[in-house]
């Protein structure tokens, strides 16, 4: 089936979600990711994967709702069940 396999990156940033749990959002995922493969990750590059993985239907995000905290709200993703 084209298009449904995974490249090593969207593996990583995957299991980061899945390890995080309620509390994955893009800075967290990306220290997680440092934290582990000891690899450097740019942050466009993380929303890309991001987006490409919602394209695909195996995340999904949701935005909190007022934090009180100043400047924009935290997108939190969600693995689906695909």
């Amino acid at each position: 089936m084209p298009g449904r396999f995974l490249a090593e990156f969207e593996l990583y940033v995957m299991l980061a979600v899945a390890r995080l749990g309620e509390d994955a959002y893009g800075a967290a995922i990306r220290d997680e990711i440092e934290g582990r493969v000891s690899r450097p990750v740019s942050i466009g590059a993380l929303y890309a994967t991001l987006h490409r993985l919602g394209s695909k239907s195996l995340v999904r995000f949701e935005e909190e709702a007022d934090s009180g905290r100043s400047g924009r709200a935290r997108k939190y993703v969600y693995l689906t069940a695909e």
